[in-house]
C-alpha cells in the first residue's frame, strides 16, 4: 500500500481528499504542526506528497525546496489561485506535477496514479546502467556521474534524458517528451516541459554536459554523444 503524504490546511478539503483517496486503497497522512512539516515528512518517509501552495507559517514553496534537498519522492501542488507563475514556480523547485483547484478527483487520481507507476513499477524495470559521452547513467539510483563528480535528478528529469539518450544524436519531439511523461497532456503546458529540461540541463553543467543536450528550435531536442578521450 502506498503512503501518501497531504500537507493541507483546509480541514474539510483534507477529510474529503482523504476519503476519497482511501477509497483507492492509500494510505494518507495529514501535518500536525506546519512549522514541522520537514520533521513529520521524514517520520511518515512517504511514497508521495500532495501539498497545497497557500499554507500556514511557511508556504508550500518552501517546504517543497526543503523536501527536495534531500529527496526526490514524487510532489504534486495544489493551489486555488490563479496564477501561471505559480506553476512555473512549483516546476523550477522540482515537484512532478500542478493540479488547480477547483479539480474534478478523477483527474488528481490519475495523476496521482501516473507518477507512482513511473516511479516505482517503472523504474523498478530500469535497473541498469547506460553509459553516455563518458558518464553512467543509473535509471535505478537517477543519477548521472562522471569524473567531475555525481548529480541526482528526479523522475521527470531522469526520463527525459532517458527518452534522449535512447535515441542520442537523434531529434526528439517535444509532443513525443510530453507524452512520455504525461499521460494526460491536457493539463499540462507546453512550458512545463521546458522547465524540466532547462533544471535537468542545469543539473547536468556540474558535469559539464548540460550544453549535449540541444535545442532544435520548432523540432524538439536532441542529445549530442561525444567521444570521450580517456588516457592510457
Amino acid at each position: 500500500m502506498f503512503k501518501l503524504l497531504l500537507i493541507e490546511d483546509d480541514a474539510s478539503l483534507f477529510h474529503e481528499i482523504k476519503e476519497r483517496l482511501q477509497q483507492w486503497s492509500y494510505e494518507v497522512y495529514g501535518i500536525k504542526d506546519f512549522g514541522q512539516v520537514i520533521q513529520e515528512f521524514a517520520a511518515i518517509a512517504p511514497d508521495l506528497v500532495i501539498i497545497d501552495i497557500q499554507l500556514p507559517k511557511f508556504d508550500g514553496f518552501h517546504w517543497c525546496r526543503l523536501i527536495r534537498s534531500y529527496s526526490n519522492v514524487p510532489i504534486i501542488f495544489l493551489s486555488s489561485r490563479d496564477h501561471p507563475t505559480d506553476m512555473v514556480m512549483s516546476m523550477q523547485l522540482g515537484a512532478d506535477d500542478f493540479v488547480q483547484k477547483p479539480f474534478h478527483f478523477d483527474v488528481l487520481i490519475a495523476k496521482i496514479q501516473a507518477l507512482l507507476r513511473r516511479t516505482y513499477d517503472y523504474n523498478a524495470e530500469l535497473a541498469e546502467l547506460k553509459t553516455w559521452s563518458g558518464a553512467t547513467v543509473d535509471f535505478d539510483r537517477n543519477t548521472v556521474a562522471n569524473d567531475a563528480g555525481t548529480v541526482e535528478l528526479t523522475k521527470n528529469e531522469i526520463l527525459i534524458l532517458k527518452k534522449l539518450i535512447e535515441h542520442k544524436n537523434k531529434i526528439i519531439s517535444r509532443d513525443e517528451l510530453i507524452k512520455s511523461l504525461w499521460d494526460d497532456q491536457r493539463f499540462v503546458s507546453d512550458n512545463t516541459l521546458t522547465v524540466n529540461v532547462n533544471r535537468l540541463r542545469k543539473k547536468l553543467d556540474e558535469l559539464g554536459l548540460g550544453c549535449l543536450i540541444k535545442t532544435k528550435t520548432g523540432q524538439g531536442y536532441v542529445a549530442v554523444e561525444e567521444d570521450v578521450q580517456h588516457d592510457p
